[in-house]
């Protein structure tokens, strides 16, 4: 467990998970580990009555994740959706966690992506030997979801192939899945659901038909309302990373991660956090977990080749990078903002003149 990078959500916060479980008195949907409103505090976090703290996976609206929770309680599917770095995946995960106690039956959806990975496929070995048999038949994460009761998550359903796409639909209207090979039907049992998540900014996306969208509630995970939010999300999941990549808790000041948000902050929106200046974006998206990753390369830079302390100059070697993604009209936008807002700005002036040396 120590040596492992990322440990799945239901192993990373088993303690959570089971005191939550012990103290959960509650009605609990059919194969579900934690009642609706449990998985809600596991999500959001809060105070048991023995006093205990659980730890909030998610900042943002509380309402929004009842919705969602609410929406698993049924028969309909949920879908997340939003722009890139807005928790899609990191939401999914810990529902499955709390709901199933087991995150792993994944479909990663992507451009080449097969039916067969949401559906079954064949040792071809013992297909030849033996023919068509249960035996011979290799499930999908879906198809082990629905003969067990428990969650499956789709990632980037809309990277997926309009016609691959849906074959979800008998799944999510019938609850069976048809081998028509073996002449049979897998039903699914009570627990069983979908959790799915897409975003329509990235290029080489495929549209939702109605009829599939029908058959999911959706519920649109926002970006952080102020800057203060986005600080405290980018603060929290920095110290959870750096403890898997060994890099002390305090290496990364709150002061460099507040300059970094509010960066990315009004690059994205076009204008200065007091709406005085009007400024060009860029063509990337700059969500808050490129911010992460941003600060976590700054960390690994002052650990390694600084003093220890991510400074200025740290965190100038990733920003641009994070930044500009098309060489030629992103840099000039990059510029503009260096100039106009970074150069002007009190306190500042490190920041700039570490930035400026790397253009």
């Amino acid at each position: 467990m120590k040596n492992i990078i990322r440990p799945h959500a239901e192993d990373a916060y088993a303690k959570e998970l089971k005191r939550l479980i012990k103290s959960d008195s509650k009605a609990k949907p059919t194969n579900w580990k934690l009642s609706p409103s449990a998985v809600v505090t596991y999500i959001m976090g809060g105070q048991l009555e023995d006093g205990y703290t659980i730890s909030p996976k998610y900042f943002g609206s509380q309402r929004l994740i009842e919705i969602a929770v609410a929406t698993l309680a049924t028969d309909r599917a949920l879908l997340l959706m939003g722009i890139p770095g807005t928790a899609k995946t990191w939401v999914s995960e810990h529902l499955a966690a709390a709901i199933s106690g087991n995150s792993t039956l994944l479909v990663q959806g992507t451009a080449g992506m097969h039916e067969e990975a949401l559906r079954y496929g064949w040792n071809y070995a013992r297909l030849l030997a033996e023919g068509p048999s249960t035996a011979a038949m290799v499930p999908s994460p879906l198809m082990t979801g629905m003969e067990k009761g428990m969650i499956v998550r789709v990632e980037e359903l809309t990277r997926i192939p309009a016609d691959v796409q849906d074959s979800l639909i008998t799944i999510l209207s019938e609850k069976i899945l048809p081998v028509p090979e073996l002449n049979k039907e897998v039903q699914a049992i009570r627990g069983f659901n979908l959790i799915a998540t897409a975003n329509d900014r990235d290029k080489g996306i495929n549209e939702l038909s109605s009829a599939l969208r029908r058959r999911f509630n959706t519920v649109v995970l926002p970006l952080p309302a102020s800057l203060e939010e986005e600080v405290n999300i980018v603060k929290t999941r920095v110290e959870s990373i750096g403890e898997s990549l060994e890099l002390p808790a305090d290496l990364a000041p709150v002061k460099e991660i507040q300059r970094l948000v509010t960066i990315f902050r009004e690059l994205r929106s076009g204008k200065t956090e007091d709406g005085r200046t009007k400024i060009k974006s860029p063509s990337s998206t700059l969500s808050t977990a490129e911010a992460i990753s941003v600060i976590n390369n700054g960390q690994a830079l002052a650990a390694h080749f600084g003093d220890g302390k991510l400074n200025a100059q740290d965190l100038a070697a990733s920003i641009g990078g994070a930044i500009v993604k098309d060489p030629v009209q992103d840099k000039i936008v990059w510029q503009e903002y260096l100039e106009t807002i970074v150069r002007e700005r009190e306190g500042w002036k490190d920041l700039y003149d570490a930035c400026r040396e790397l253009l």
